[in-house]
C-alpha cells in the first residue's frame, strides 16, 4: 500500500510580521519627518552632483590611506617589538601602546600642529633646517596624529594575529634552520593574516571617519568643507546631508573591498569558501521557487 500523504501546514509567525509591521511604520514615519521638514533638498541634490565635495573626498581618501600605510608598518614592528625577548624593545613597545592609546585622537592632532610653540626650527644639521611651521603644515600634522594613533592599534591586532598561529610553526621552522626574522616573514606572518585583514578592514573603515577630525587644525577634507559651506550659506543641516552620504558611499565601497578581500585570505583555512551575497540571493530564490516535499509528496 502507498503511504498516506501528509499534509504539511507552515508554522505562523505571527510576532514576525508584527515586529515587521512596526519597525517599517516606525522608519516610515522617520523618512516622512525628514522629507517634510525644513530642509532644502534642491540645494542638498545639486551639491551632491555639482562636484563640490570631489576634491576634499580626495583629501579625506588620500590622509586616510597614507594615515592606514603607516600604521600598517609601524604597527607591525611594535607588534614584533612587544612579543621580543629584548626588555628593552617590549617596554618601549608598551610605552608607545600606552601613551597613543590614552590620549584623544584630537589631543595628538592640536600637540603636532602646535609644535612650533616647542620647536622653532627642524634642525638635521647639514641634511635639512627649516622653520617648523613651513613643515608643520596641517596634512603633515594629520598625517603624523592619523598614522602613529593607529599604529598603537594596529599593533595589538598584529600580535592577537601573530599569537593565533601555532607555536609548532615556528618551532618546526627553526628545526629546519630558518632564524627568527626569516621565520617570522615566511611562515608566522603569512598564516596571521587570516586574522590580522578582518579587524584591519574595520580600523580602515574607521579611519576614513576619524580623518574628520583634522577640521580642528584646518585641513580641507570632507567635514572642513562641508562645515565652511553650511557656515558661509547659511545650509547646515543640507551641508550634513551632503557630507553624510559621502561618508556612507566611501565606506561602502571599502566594506565591499574587505570583504572580497577577506574571502581572499580564507582559501587556506576554509574548505569551500563562504557564498558571496549575489551567491546567498540566488540560493535564496532559487530555494523559494522549489517546493518541499514531505514523505515523498509536495508540500
Amino acid at each position: 500500500m502507498p503511504p498516506a500523504a501528509i499534509k504539511a501546514i507552515p508554522v505562523r509567525h505571527y510576532g514576525r510580521w508584527i515586529g515587521a509591521t512596526i519597525v517599517l511604520a516606525l522608519v516610515g514615519a522617520i523618512a516622512l519627518g525628514f522629507a517634510n521638514g525644513d530642509i532644502a533638498w534642491d540645494v542638498v541634490g545639486k551639491r551632491l552632483t555639482d562636484g563640490t565635495f570631489v576634491s576634499p573626498a580626495w583629501e579625506t581618501l588620500k590622509i586616510s590611506v597614507y594615515s592606514m600605510i603607516i600604521g600598517v608598518v609601524l604597527g607591525t614592528v611594535l607588534a614584533v617589538m612587544r612579543l621580543s625577548s629584548n626588555p628593552v624593545l617590549a617596554a618601549v613597545s608598551w610605552a608607545y601602546l600606552w601613551f597613543f592609546r590614552g590620549t584623544p585622537v584630537i589631543v595628538q592632532l592640536l600637540l603636532w600642529f602646535n609644535l612650533s610653540l616647542v620647536f622653532q626650527y627642524v634642525d638635521l644639521g647639514p641634511i635639512y633646517r627649516n622653520e617648523m611651521n613651513d613643515v608643520m603644515t596641517p596634512f603633515v600634522a594629520a598625517l603624523l596624529a592619523l598614522g602613529l594613533n593607529e599604529a598603537a592599534y594596529m599593533a595589538e591586532i598584529s600580535r592577537a594575529g601573530i599569537q593565533s598561529v601555532d607555536r609548532g610553526q615556528t618551532e618546526a621552522a627553526h628545526a629546519l634552520g630558518m632564524n627568527s626574522t626569516k621565520t617570522m616573514v615566511r611562515i608566522v606572518l603569512p598564516q596571521a593574516m587570516r586574522v590580522i585583514i578582518p579587524p584591519t578592514g574595520n580600523e580602515y573603515i574607521n579611519m576614513l571617519k576619524t580623518s574628520s577630525l583634522a577640521f580642528v587644525i584646518g585641513y580641507a577634507e570632507l567635514f572642513y568643507v562641508s562645515k565652511n559651506i553650511g557656515s558661509t550659506t547659511l545650509t547646515v543641516m543640507e551641508m550634513f546631508i551632503v557630507v553624510s552620504v559621502w561618508y556612507l558611499l566611501l565606506t561602502t565601497v571599502f566594506s565591499i573591498g574587505q570583504y572580497y578581500l577577506e574571502r581572499h585570505f580564507a582559501k587556506g583555512a576554509d574548505r569551500a569558501l563562504p557564498p558571496t551575497p549575489l551567491q546567498r540571493l540566488r540560493a535564496g530564490l532559487s530555494t523559494s521557487r522549489t517546493p518541499s516535499k514531505v514523505g515523498g509528496t509536495t508540500a
